[in-house]
């Protein structure tokens, strides 16, 4: 196992693996958060059921850091491993092949983290409360927090970066683990594309909606 993590292609398999654990959280997360569409009653239902079943919850959320963890530090380990093979950078890049989203991945990853960091505070422990905090009362939190233009932009924007890396990850794990051969054009790819835009869109529309007085 040592072996295999060392190894740069062992990196690479890991990063696709925990790509597609996230990949399916965030499936599953618009999805529950898209229940603010139906009112009170139903996203504060969903929140105590996940409360209620500390089991599974606590069970996925272990999965999700150890996930988050091992995908952030295959990716700083891959970038030492070919800043070390290419010390000195190209005179001249231009990119053949290569999408916005594979180009911002790492920029992207940075954001990305740091935003997991805010919403996490802003949420789920109630730290940044640029409104009243209610521990039981997720609607309500949700209603005030995207009530503030500074957060709502906050969101929007980190919500790109995710589309973008979601995006590039969603078709290129296929490839990593050998289900998919290398072409400029991967058959897979406009569905990698129609998954990004609909949980981009999904977790957008939340803010926005709340924020334009949509949702009350």
């Amino acid at each position: 196992m040592l072996g295999f993590w060392r190894a740069a292609v062992g990196k690479k398999i890991v990063m696709a693996i925990t790509g597609v654990i996230m990949i399916a959280f965030l499936i599953g997360h618009v999805v529950g958060n898209l229940l603010v569409f139906r009112g009170a009653e139903g996203l504060n239902a969903y929140a105590a059921f996940l409360k209620h079943n500390v089991g599974p919850l606590w069970t996925v959320r272990a999965v999700l850091f150890v996930s988050v963890v091992l995908h952030i530090v295959a990716v700083v380990q891959l970038y030492q491993l070919d800043r070390k093979a290419r010390p000195q950078a190209y005179a001249r890049y231009q990119p053949q092949a290569a999408t916005i989203a594979s180009r911002t991945m790492r920029i992207g990853g940075v954001i990305i983290a740091l935003f997991i960091v805010f919403h996490l505070l802003h949420f789920t422990t109630g730290t940044i409360q640029p409104v009243a905090f209610e521990e039981t009362n997720v609607y309500q939190n949700m209603i005030g927090g995207f009530s503030v233009w500074w957060v709502v932009l906050l969101y929007v924007v980190a919500m790109i970066f995710i589309g973008l890396h979601l995006f590039h990850g969603a078709w290129s794990w296929l490839r990593t683990l050998g289900f998919s051969r290398a072409k400029a054009q991967p058959p897979h790819r406009p569905v990698a594309a129609a998954l990004a835009v609909l949980i981009w869109a999904g977790f957008t529309s939340i803010p926005v909606a709340i924020f334009l007085g949509l949702v009350r």
